[in-house]
This record gives structure tokens, sequence and C-alpha cells, in this order.
């Protein structure tokens, strides 16, 4: 960046904090940046009214509201072309490098960073906080609801004996404890077959000599991802082909959001799997 460029800088990014609130009794909109996949996602489900900017992976295919993305701006998360387009609200997950955050927090710009959530409640937080931001704390609360709603639908039963189940991705990665997979399987009424905290890998020969009672698969709809991962290696699929599964959309998994309830009632369904 040249010199002479910065006046001009500081300049925007003051009128950036002064852009106008918007109120769910009406009121001027907005300006509202998401700066990764996921903040998109709640930007989209909650800026009805504000004028959207989102990142350039809104409608990507793994974006669960890809759909909503039509239409909007789709800006790259830059020093400069944030500057320039001057957001009243930022929306985060991981987007955004260390300059650019701490040039929006010098200026006063509001940032929403959303929780890594390893539960539903963390999630419900991340939804009330963006709400709050937005002054749109109505949508933010039928969020809550339709998600409290979904988890009602999968919820578990009392069985005799404990269902095992492992998540799997393409790729050969595994979610245990401490995580929303392990959450929404614990949810639907199943054991995490994972055997450890956080996410890691999955060996083959370990699902050889000790297989679960069931898989859950992600990212299985991705084609062209891990093509040669060890989730796709031959004996992994003649086992996942000799039990209950089900494959989850990565649209589904790729952010700690509303929609990860989803998961639940069809996991809820692969417990009772015959």
């Amino acid at each position: 960046m040249t010199r002479s460029a910065l006046p001009v800088i500081v300049t925007l990014l003051l009128l950036a904090g002064c852009g106008s609130a918007y109120s769910e009794s009406g009121g001027e909109s907005l300006r509202v940046l998401s700066l990764d996949q996921c903040a998109d996602q709640y930007v989209m489900a909650m800026g009805e009214g504000h004028e959207l900017a989102l990142s350039p992976r809104a409608d990507d295919p793994d974006s669960w509201l890809r759909a909503e993305a039509t239409g909007h701006r789709m800006l790259r998360p830059t020093l400069e072309s944030v500057v320039a387009w001057a957001p009243d609200v930022v929306v985060r997950y991981w987007g955004g490098d260390a300059r650019l955050l701490a040039q929006l927090e010098r200026q006063g710009v509001r940032v929403v960073t959303l929780a890594d959530a390893a539960d539903f409640a963390s999630v419900e937080r991340s939804i009330l906080d963006v709400a709050q931001a937005l002054d749109r704390r109505t949508a933010g609360q039928a969020l809550i609801d339709r998600m409290r709603a979904t988890l009602d639908d999968g919820a578990s039963s009392e069985r005799a004996h404990p269902v095992a189940a492992l998540y799997l991705t393409a790729g050969g990665f595994t979610s245990g404890s401490g995580t929303l997979i392990d959450a929404s399987l614990t949810a639907a009424g199943l054991e995490n077959a994972a055997g450890h905290p956080g996410f890691g890998a999955v060996r083959v020969e370990r699902l050889a000599m000790d297989p679960p009672d069931r898989f859950a698969l992600g990212f299985y709809d991705q084609t062209r991802a891990d093509r040669r991962g060890p989730g796709r290696h031959p004996l992994v699929k003649r086992l996942v082909e000799e039990r209950p599964n089900v494959r989850l959309p990565a649209g589904m998994l790729t952010c700690p959001a509303w929609f990860m309830t989803e998961a639940v009632p069809i996991l809820a369904d692969l417990r009772d799997a015959q």
C-alpha cells in the first residue's frame, strides 16, 4: 500500500463507524460484512433488511444457504476492499487476517466472532450475538426455536443395549468428545465410537480389527475431494456397506451453526436401523 492511499483508507474507515442503526421496528439498514463461509450462513439467515456483503465462498456447493447468496455482493476479505465498502458490522468465524481485524478494532467497527462450538448451547449464544448486532432478535429466536424443535424430533430413546456409531470423513478423520459432531451423536442416543477427544485420523487397520456398529459418513458427497483418502479405502467401503450407515451432506458439517441439528433426526434413524 502507498503512503498516498493511507489518508483515503483512514477516511473511509471513519465513515464506516458512522453508519446508521437498523431496528426491528423500522429504520435505516446496516452494511453487514461476513468474512468467511460460516459467517455467511448467519448473516444470510438474519440479515434481512440490511445491505449484505458475503465472502467469495457463500455460494460454494458446501454452503448450507448457497441459494440465498444469489444477488448479494461478494467481497474478498482484504483490508483495502473492506475499508472501501465501509461496513457497520462485521461477522466472522475464522476469516480476516490480524492486520484487518486490528484496523477494524481501532476504527470502532463492531466485529462479532462466532464461537467454535462444542455443543448446541454455544451455537445458541452465537445466534444471539449476531442477532443482537444486527438488531434481528426475532429472527435469532426463530433459529433457536427451530434448533430446539429439531433436537426434540431426534431425541434419544431408551435401548437395552447401547449402539456405537463412528463419524468418518472421506479423508479418514473422525470427531470425538468435545465436538459438535459428538453432541449430535449423543442427542440422537448413539455412543461415539471415536474413543478420543477432538478430531483425529482413523487407521484402516483399526477399523478392520474393531469396526463400529454404525457409520455416520461426512463429506462423501464431495466426490472430487479426498478421492484417495482412507475413508474411500476398499476395506472401509466394505465395512460401511455391511453396516447401517448414513451420509451427512458437507453443507451441514462445515460450520458450527443451527443447521447441524438437522443431523440429529438422521442419526436417530441410524440408531434404530436394523
